[in-house]
């Protein structure tokens, strides 16, 4: 029953994300003027329809995007005035924007509900220095530390992920200590073997977890959203150099599957399941900005390409691009999903994510 649950909690997830993303267009289309024939969640085969005023609002059978049609392929509506195309390009560029930034707004938005749940947020400020470590040589308990290896910390998760990162066990810090900026460089932690020939990193600090004031509320939720924004920037930029592979991503499927083992984890924690809607949510906005065919990127980069030019792009040539995008963006859905079913069949090893508390 509970592996039911979680797919079900992952459909509902999905639905709102998408949803959320398409009312973007939606809105934005129809406050400058633009005609919606269709609003439409899922793909393939209409499960539901309902005929709005204007709109034709339909459910599909396959949960994997969606769509507003505003004429811009329909040759029959290619002179009606309220036509995307018949828009100018800021109309259309306002349009095609909307539905990353609603995802965005999203993102943001539960960060806040998580951090209200909580009512606690893990601060980046020392609380506790090992004895005899070398960090006590270096750090103080209340120094806030600012960046770790040339990174600046967001969350008290980007100390974990430097630690977990790091090769040599060497880090560079900089700390906030009685209003003056330090600089602690090469503090050297405690490296210890596991038994099986794996370098462990001790922790040789921790930091606070403080109460959630009102005034702490919004910059805390902005640096949650920072946090999770570049993280998915850095696993774009590790995908491009290779440091990951195709079989390395997941798709629905694969988080479906993550989304109902959350689920049905013992000591089920509802903000546990926020943070990947909040992930889930960040990342198909910054996907979807992409200067990639076929995604809300490749289309606003067209319209960038039209206001320099002063002309616009023949609609069968700019729709030949996005098809051909689209194909092989199923192809490589296709390929994620096939990893996603064998990583179901035969499980792999997995590793937890170290949180501080």
């Amino acid at each position: 029953m509970s592996g039911i649950i979680g797919i079900i909690c992952a459909l509902v997830i999905f639905g709102i994300i998408v949803t959320v993303h398409e009312f973007g267009h939606f809105i934005v289309a129809r406050k400058c003027g633009i005609d919606v024939h269709e609003f439409a969640i899922g793909m393939g085969p209409a499960i539901y329809k309902k005929q709005g005023k204007n709109t034709l609002f339909t459910l599909r059978i396959l949960p994997l995007g969606g769509y507003c049609a505003m004429g811009e392929d329909d040759e029959a509506k290619a002179d009606d005035v309220n036509n995307f195309r018949n828009k100018s390009v800021g109309r259309r560029m306002a349009v095609i924007l909307a539905g990353a930034t609603m995802n965005l707004i999203m993102g943001f938005l539960i960060g806040i509900v998580i951090l209200l749940a909580d009512g606690e947020y893990t601060s980046a400020t020392v609380a506790h220095v090992e004895e005899g470590s070398e960090c006590a040589k270096y750090l103080s308990v209340n120094d806030e530390i600012i960046s770790m290896n040339g990174m600046r910390l967001f969350t008290a998760n980007d100390i974990v992920y430097v630690l977990q990162s790091d090769e040599d066990g060497k880090i560079d810090f900089v700390i906030r200590r009685d209003g003056q900026t330090v600089r602690a460089d090469g503090v050297q932690f405690t490296l210890t073997d596991d038994g099986s020939g794996n370098r462990v990193l001790s922790y040789d600090f921790k930091v606070y977890r403080k109460p959630l004031t009102a005034a702490a509320l919004l910059p805390q939720a902005g640096c949650k959203f920072l946090y999770y924004g570049r993280l998915i920037f850095m696993s774009l930029k590790d995908l491009l150099f290779g440091k990951y592979g195709l079989n390395q991503l997941s798709g629905p499927v694969g988080i479906v599957t993550t989304i109902s083992q959350t689920v049905s984890a013992p000591g089920f924690d509802f903000t546990y399941l926020l943070e990947l809607a909040m992930l889930i949510s960040i990342n198909v906005g910054i996907f979807n900005l992409l200067p990639l065919p076929a995604l809300d990127g490749g289309r606003f980069l067209f319209l960038v390409i039209e206001a320099i030019r002063r002309k616009p792009i023949s609609a069968e040539k700019e729709g030949m691009v996005h098809f051909i995008g689209f194909a092989l963006l199923m192809l490589l859905m296709l390929a994620v999903t096939f990893n996603d079913i064998k990583r179901l069949i035969v499980p792999e090893q997995t590793s937890h994510i170290m949180v501080i508390k």
